[in-house]
């Protein structure tokens, strides 16, 4: 995984926002080329195998047959029908993966994935907080918390909120800022809370419907001292702690084993429902747990005797020196209007041709979406007339010897400064 930039910090000049943000959800459909996509909300990854059934089942019922990892641990359905709505927010709410409405989007919650259960137990009190407060139906989809166990993982992720364990203690920081408030590890979700509450009346009063902390002009920028008076009025002891140095820590990888449990990487994010049954089977059937990443792979804490090889047998990553550990793609064909190719078909077309090396990433077009942070990636971009490898025209039969010759070893062994 290449190493993480830092994150921006507030803004001079903010962005205005004149409508509210269009991320689709289990209950807000988008319409694609290829149909509807419903994006289902996972907090913290944290899926019981029941729940995971019923995912694959809702793949099967209304949409291609496929599910689709994203980079916030969240689930995709793609090629619903129209007129699919009531049917699915039925099953899903019957597995328990459907608050209220008015919440549905704004459960963006990332943890690391092998945290252990101080951090389940953060995701699952913030989870019931921000389902019971009103204020915080105001918050945008692209609104996002992390829980972090202190190795540094998702802490590196750009959320708006971080959560960092600290021994007994935890450190709540605000966007990107260099400094942080300390509380009490028992009253981390509700601090949590209270930051998305701070920064929504931050947003009010600058007057530009900001949907993320880094959209606010310096003048309505957070401030950590203010928000420790703020925690201190609603009866959490807290204090400001200048210049946290924030540790950073690689994502799991599928080199085997994490003590009990198995990571598992689906090729470019994306499984049949095939694949999804074998992989809820692997995890324990209907009483066992995933946690879905948000580096689209797939934790399971406590994986079956033989998963490997029978995951493996699926098609899925498991082992190191798979091709498909460094290459990553947009929707492209037929599921985006905008993009040029069919960039999952190429990128599987020549993938073991062009493995090692740098990670590259396959853009449909310019936009580049769905690019992985930092920035030791070999981008290849579609274009009218091909492929694009750093904006030099590549023939498509030439892409594999192309590709190879582009990808160098990384250098970076340290990681990233903190953010400031």
């Amino acid at each position: 995984m290449p190493p993480q930039p830092t994150s921006a910090a507030s803004r001079d000049e903010p962005v205005i926002r004149d409508r509210g943000d269009a991320c689709p959800g289990a209950l807000r459909l988008h319409s694609a080329d290829d149909g509807y996509l419903a994006r289902v909300r996972i907090p913290g990854g944290l899926l019981t195998g029941r729940q995971a059934v019923a995912l694959g089942l809702a793949a099967d019922r209304f949409g291609d047959g496929h599910l689709e990892l994203t980079s916030r641990g969240n689930v995709q359905l793609r090629g619903l029908a129209d007129g699919c709505g009531g049917g699915l927010a039925e099953l899903l709410d019957g597995a328990g993966l459907l608050p209220a409405p008015s919440h549905e989007r704004v459960r963006n919650i990332v943890a690391t994935p092998l945290g252990g259960s101080l951090v389940v137990d953060w995701v699952r009190q913030l989870d019931r907080l921000l389902c019971a407060s009103t204020r915080a139906a105001a918050l945008s989809g692209r609104f996002l918390f992390a829980l972090d166990d202190g190795r540094g993982d998702v802490a590196a992720l750009d959320p708006d909120v971080t959560v960092l364990a600290k021994g007994g203690r935890a450190l709540v920081r605000l966007g990107a800022a260099a400094d942080a408030v300390e509380v009490d590890a028992a009253d981390a979700p509700r601090a949590a809370l209270l930051a998305a509450e701070h920064f929504l009346d931050a947003a009010g009063a600058a007057g530009n419907h900001a949907w993320r902390v880094d959209e606010l002009a310096a003048e309505h920028a957070l401030d950590a001292g203010e928000f420790a008076l703020r925690l201190g009025e609603a009866g959490i002891g807290a204090g400001r702690v200048p210049d946290v140095a924030w540790p950073y820590a690689e994502p799991p990888r599928p080199w085997g084993e994490y003590g009990a449990g198995l990571c598992v990487l689906p090729p470019l994010g994306r499984l049949d429902s095939a694949q999804w049954r074998a992989l809820a089977e692997a995890a324990g059937g209907a009483d066992g747990e995933l946690r879905v990443t948000p580096w689209r792979s797939v934790i399971l804490p406590r994986a079956r005797a033989g998963a490997c090889e029978s995951l493996e047998a699926a098609g899925l990553a498991v082992r190191p020196g798979s091709p498909w550990l460094s290459v990553t793609a947009c929707t492209g064909r037929p599921g985006c209007a905008k993009s040029l190719a069919d960039v999952r078909a190429d990128a599987r077309a020549v993938v073991a041709e062009s493995a090692g090396g740098l990670p590259v990433h396959w853009s449909g077009c310019a936009r580049r979406c769905g690019h992985p942070r930092g920035t030791a990636w070999v981008d290849l971009v579609a274009t009218p007339e091909g492929y694009a490898l750093d904006a030099r025209p590549v023939p498509h039969a030439d892409l594999a010897a192309a590709l190879t010759a582009a990808r160098r070893p990384l250098t970076r062994t340290t990681p990233p400064p903190p953010s400031q």
